[in-house]
């Protein structure tokens, strides 16, 4: 899949990225029927632009199977419960997250654009692409650059592996490296640190409750004082440790909470994936089907683009 030390391997987190496009180029940017294709459009420049500028060897396009798997809900039941817009009828089902009217329909094309150039698209049966991402990060031997707009995936930046993620900062123009140096000047604590300092802080947008009363700089203090989530909770039973009592009290109150929280909190590293090959394509895999795309669609430009910057 990935086959040698010196390949650059990217994984995009794809749901974050066509997101960030359908917001970010005008719904103006229409099909010849009139349907609205700006998130495909700005998806496929965006992929342009990231192949020419950054190279990469192999490339996969990693989605969300289960955007909401129930195994995470079973822990935190809040996790990503507002973004619920149908729950699943039956037992095992999928819960239907809430996208706006005009992207749900642009979703398949990205499919079908993907697939007839070539790039591979992998996901997991009850997993998120983050967990795609942490599974082909830990397998990667060579370095490997994460594009997201999902702060969660700070935790597998890793210097010394030259695991870094490019973060959309502006639509999908502008991207920021982030490194460990930039995860430890901004959050106070290294990449590795960051699922920590997140599960305590908690996030709203993901419907993750935090301790309470344990902000960003606290969590980060309490972190750098005694090193990582499992020290500060020993740290509330040893009455020598440098708590304060509100800490030590806040801390005791949410343990039920700290101890499950790491599992949906940290992305997942063992997922099973299905074979594929990763390579970047050096030419369309499916002409015929690229070509009826581009007409159909009218997304000549933005695969033109795309293509050309393929190796040949």
């Amino acid at each position: 899949m990935i086959r040698g030390v010196t390949r650059r391997l990217m994984l995009l987190d794809t749901a974050s990225l066509y997101f960030r496009a359908y917001f970010g180029v005008p719904d103006s940017v229409r099909a010849p029927d009139g349907t609205p294709v700006n998130a495909v459009r700005g998806l496929l420049d965006f992929i342009a632009r990231l192949v020419q500028d950054h190279r990469p060897d192999d490339l996969v396009a990693c989605i969300d199977a289960d955007w909401r798997p129930a195994w995470r809900v079973a822990l935190i039941p809040t996790y990503k419960a507002h973004r619920v817009a149908e729950e699943a009828p039956e037992a095992g089902g999928v819960d239907q997250e809430e996208v706006p009217d005009t992207l749900s329909p642009q979703i398949p094309v990205i499919d079908e654009v993907l697939d007839a150039i070539g790039i591979a698209r992998v996901g997991a049966a009850d997993y998120e692409a983050d967990d795609v991402i942490g599974t082909l990060t830990g397998r990667a031997a060579g370095p490997v650059d994460i594009v997201t707009g999902d702060r969660d995936l700070f935790q597998l930046v890793d210097d010394e592996r030259g695991v870094r993620v490019l973060y959309p900062v502006k639509g999908v123009g502008t991207l920021r490296l982030v490194d460990e140096s930039y995860v430890r000047e901004k959050y106070g604590v290294g990449g590795s640190g960051y699922a920590d300092l997140a599960l305590l802080r908690g996030d709203p947008s993901d419907g993750l409750p935090g301790v309470p009363g344990i902000g960003e700089k606290t969590a980060a203090k309490l972190l750098a004082a005694h090193g990582d989530l499992a020290g500060i909770m020993a740290a509330v039973d040893d009455p020598a440790a440098q708590l304060t009592p509100a800490q030590r009290k806040r801390l005791a109150e949410a343990r039920a909470y700290v101890e499950v929280a790491p599992k949906v909190v940290r992305v997942a590293a063992d997922v099973a994936l299905p074979a594929f090959d990763a390579a970047l394509p050096r030419s369309p895999r499916d002409p015929g089907a690229v070509a009826a795309l581009a007409e159909r669609w009218g997304l000549g430009g933005s695969l033109r683009r795309l293509l050309s910057t393929l190796p040949g």
